[in-house]
């Protein structure tokens, strides 16, 4: 029974991709749209069918005439659910990287064309979905939250778009793929930096983090994260704003990091320690360099060396 769950999945997942291939941006028309009567619809259905027996067996013009009249509203809602979803354009947006286990934020835009759109739902299954309106005119931005589970790069599945409207007698859906890429970091843990060499001892092959004797370096704004033992309430007593102290460490200038250094069971784990010890270092503005089997990013500071850092211990060990 799984094999053929499997095949039957593998074929529709082929089937729907030559019918509605990847894309940044794609426009609901009849290829894209699906539309189902929903149970109460098929309740209404049946309603139908026994008011119509009901009216040939005893030649009653009455129930002949509500019976027309309920399926003319029936075929009317169906023609109405299909084109609140028709002619509407869908385009992908840009995602930040998250740390894993948190939710990516996906954008996406919407462009109802010349009339609005409503009662719409989006979303991924076993996700919570997003309902909005989206009125005629400009396009109107929307975000999509969709939960990560492990590092490296992220395709999220097809979207489905779906709309019960007007009276909730029929589905209309689509299932448009459209062209996200989350790069999602490993989950950060928190563990003391280990006591080591100098930062010249990498150049040896022997490379080491330092948590030893530090010297004053100087005075920099607060920022959010910063540790507490390291803030001069001295200054802020004296009515000069809450700052931050920053040190250099007496034995080198610099930290490295590799795998080697990392704490933890196994390689998910390390990893997260180098994280931690990324953003760590990086909120006290103590420089610091990276090691990895295959690639060396020396010391430095700043948020583009942050994300890169980040970046190479998410894809580490997978295809980029």
């Amino acid at each position: 029974m799984q094999r053929l769950r499997g095949l039957f999945r593998g074929w529709l997942q082929g089937w729907l991709q030559r019918r509605m291939p990847a894309s940044a941006e794609v426009r609901l028309g009849h290829r894209q749209i699906f539309i189902l009567p929903t149970r109460a619809g098929l309740g209404l259905l049946a309603l139908l069918a026994a008011l119509l027996v009901a009216a040939i067996n005893y030649q009653n013009s009455l129930v002949y005439a509500l019976t027309f009249l309920l399926f003319s509203l029936f075929w009317v809602t169906l023609h109405h659910s299909w084109r609140n979803l028709a002619g509407m354009q869908l385009r992908s947006g840009g995602v930040a990287p998250v740390f894993c286990g948190e939710q990516a934020a996906l954008s996406l835009w919407l462009d109802a064309g010349s009339r609005a759109r409503s009662a719409l739902r989006l979303g991924w299954q076993s996700q919570q979905r997003l309902t909005l309106d989206v009125a005629a005119g400009e396009p109107q931005a929307a975000t999509l939250y969709l939960q990560t589970t492990r590092r490296g790069w992220l395709y999220p599945e097809r979207l489905r778009v779906e709309t019960r409207w007007p009276l909730g007698w029929f589905v209309a859906w689509s299932l448009p793929a459209l062209q996200w890429q989350v790069l999602v970091y490993p989950h950060p843990l928190q563990f003391p930096l280990p006591v080591g060499g100098s930062g010249a001892d990498a150049e040896d092959g022997e490379p080491s983090a330092l948590e030893g004797v530090e010297d004053f370096a100087g005075l920099r704004a607060y920022q959010p994260g910063d540790s507490k033992r390291r803030l001069d309430w001295r200054a802020w007593s004296r009515g000069q704003g809450l700052h931050s102290r920053l040190f250099t460490d007496l034995a080198g200038d610099s930290c490295w990091l590799s795998l080697d250094l990392a704490q933890g069971n196994d390689l998910e784990a390390r990893l997260g320690c180098l994280t931690g010890w990324v953003l760590r270092l990086e909120r006290e503005s103590r420089p610091y360099g990276l090691l990895l089997a295959g690639e060396r990013i020396d010391p430095s500071l700043g948020e583009a060396h942050r994300d890169r850092c980040l970046r190479a211990l998410a894809l580490f060990g997978n295809s980029p």
